[in-house]
């Protein structure tokens, strides 16, 4: 089962998020999700394996930070 670990505003956000997990390895797919509220502006959703949340979480937390 895949987990949300990330909601991004964008598509280039999210891509670049996509990128940094799975330099680590991770598995990761990308899904836009339409925001009804805000008319044609899209967000992405970041989705990872459940078992691998965790980690995925702190490598973009730590990516944050830099």
């Amino acid at each position: 089962m895949l987990t949300v670990v990330h909601i991004a505003p964008n598509r280039e956000a999210a891509e670049a998020a996509k990128a940094r997990l799975e330099e680590e390895g991770l598995l990761v797919v990308v899904r836009a999700v339409e925001e009804v509220q805000r008319g044609e502006r899209r967000y992405y959703e970041v989705l990872v394996p459940q078992g691998e949340a965790e980690e995925a979480l702190a490598i973009l937390n730590a990516s944050r930070q830099l």
